[in-house]
């Protein structure tokens, strides 16, 4: 029989041990597959018996970030670089890191070492023709993504993110060419299909975009995003029993998706929409920013022009001052702050769904402040008293406008102004009791008695509603009203 020593000392060597370098591996796999928990005990073992290098590091800097601490992901990655700061892969994670935090700057400085550390890594010239593409410098993002996706020709991401920046420097044509190229080189990714057709209908070629939704059904490679693209394809050329059939169809693939249900309730199949939902919004105008200017002045759009004229009414009431606040709610890529930049309002914020379209908005430079949010949340959490706050074509994303008004109401001061342009329901079209429908398109129109309700309801006196063309589309004026309601004093 073993004596007491011998049983421990046998228990010990018959115990099973994992090498550093095993549970190093192990780490690797459970942070790839997603199980980030798991992951953080065979860390923590690993570092007991690991000597402290970089490698570590970056491991605990994509653990922390597949937890979502941020912060402690950075710390781990500066420590990690200034053990190794001629290490290609630390440079490119903390470089995505600056760009998910919003810092471009940053990001293109790390991304920019890494590529002169490891010149032909594909990896680094993409973050750092994101980066640029970001700070506004399309030429460069070209040149460092087309060296990306030649060095990897099959990667439809890269190819992707090549083509949104060839339309931002200013050469749409290659840009198409570039994704449709991707559709036979990399085998027609659906990822690809989809930019493809929505870019067309972004430029007004929507027989194209029904063909390249044909053409990747004919393939086998479709999903809910692009049959509802299809039918939003179909609408705008009046095929609306065509559409109706494609949005049924993207229904079924993506019955809880928030841009499909849209469409589709636009469409008629699915009943009681009171709003567009935020994530419709961001996908619309994510893909819509880069051209969304020169588009708009292209269709005569005369709403930014007519918010200026009601301002400088309320100027002259009051003797040329106004201290603000002003909020700009959809403010877009900064339409309206152009319009008003020149004159004495005071600062303005401006808050959109689309971080796209604020990054265009930014670029102008003409706003305190700039939030990414939805309007409906933000306005419930925020406790300003603003002076007055203006929406250029922003309610026609709402049926329902109780909500939103009953909040502007909170949101004003005493004697603040909503300044706010809709369109108008056709003369003699039925709406339904609530005085507003959803349009085949995706927006809502209203009827003039419904604003003045909706506004008495909300504790808000109307100033004035006016008739107003709002633009033009093929050829046709758009109808619509400009409402300037007030809180009393």
């Amino acid at each position: 029989m073993m004596g007491t020593a011998q049983k421990k000392h046998h228990m010990h060597i018959a115990r099973p041990t994992a090498t550093p370098d095993a549970l190093i591996a192990r780490v690797c796999a459970l942070i790839d597959a997603g199980r980030c928990g798991a992951a953080s005990p065979l860390l923590a073992a690993a570092r007991q018996v690991s000597a402290p290098s970089s490698e570590l590091n970056l491991l605990a800097a994509r653990l922390a970030e597949g937890l979502g601490d941020d912060a402690a992901a950075r710390a781990e990655l500066d420590r990690a670089i200034d053990l190794a700061p001629q290490h290609a892969g630390l440079r490119k994670q903390r470089a995505a890191l600056w760009q998910r935090l919003g810092d471009a700057d940053r990001a293109a400085r790390d991304a920019a070492e890494a590529v002169v550390i490891a010149p032909a890594d594909a990896d680094a010239k993409a973050l750092l023709g994101s980066a640029m593409l970001t700070l506004g410098r399309p030429r460069e993002a070209v040149a460092c993504l087309a060296e990306a996706a030649q060095a990897r020709p099959n990667d439809a991401a890269l190819r992707e993110a090549l083509a949104i920046a060839t339309e931002a420097n200013g050469d749409p044509a290659t840009a198409f060419a570039i994704l449709c190229a991707g559709l036979t080189v990399a085998g027609g990714p659906l990822n690809l299909r989809n930019a493809a057709t929505l870019f067309c209908i972004r430029h007004g070629d929507f027989a194209q975009a029904v063909t390249l939704a044909e053409q990747g059904r004919a393939a086998g490679t479709v999903d809910a995003c692009l049959f509802g693209l299809k039918g939003h394809a179909q609408s705008s050329l009046g095929l609306h029993d065509e559409a109706a059939e494609s949005y049924a169809e993207a229904f079924k693939l993506g019955p809880d998706d928030p841009y499909v249900r849209h469409l589709v309730a636009a469409s008629g199949l699915l009943p009681g929409a009171t709003r567009a939902p935020p994530e419709y919004l961001r996908a619309v105008f994510d893909g819509y920013a880069d051209r969304f200017d020169a588009h708009l002045i292209s269709l005569g759009y005369q709403i930014p022009g007519a918010i200026r004229r009601i301002v400088m009414e309320y100027l002259t009431l009051t003797a040329g001052t106004y201290t603000g606040p002003i909020l700009d709610l959809g403010c877009g890529t900064g339409l309206v702050g152009v319009a008003l930049s020149d004159l004495p309002i005071g600062r303005m914020t401006g808050i959109d769904v689309s971080g796209r379209m604020l990054a265009m908005a930014a670029r102008k430079g003409l706003y305190e402040q700039l939030i990414e949010a939805d309007v409906l949340n933000w306005l419930q959490a925020d406790t300003t008293g603003w002076g007055a706050i203006l929406a250029a074509d922003v309610l026609c994303y709402f049926g329902d406008l109780a909500p939103l008004l009953g909040l502007i109401r909170q949101r004003l001061r005493q004697g603040g102004w909503f300044v706010f342009s809709v369109e108008e329901a056709p003369p003699g079209a039925s709406t339904p009791d609530p005085g507003w429908r959803l349009q085949r398109q995706g927006r809502y129109v209203h009827a003039m008695p419904y604003i003045v309700s909706a506004a008495s309801a909300a504790g808000l006196s109307v100033r004035s509603i006016r008739r107003q063309t709002l633009r033009h589309e093929g050829g046709t004026p758009v109808a619509g009203m400009l409402a300037v309601l007030e809180l009393p004093a």
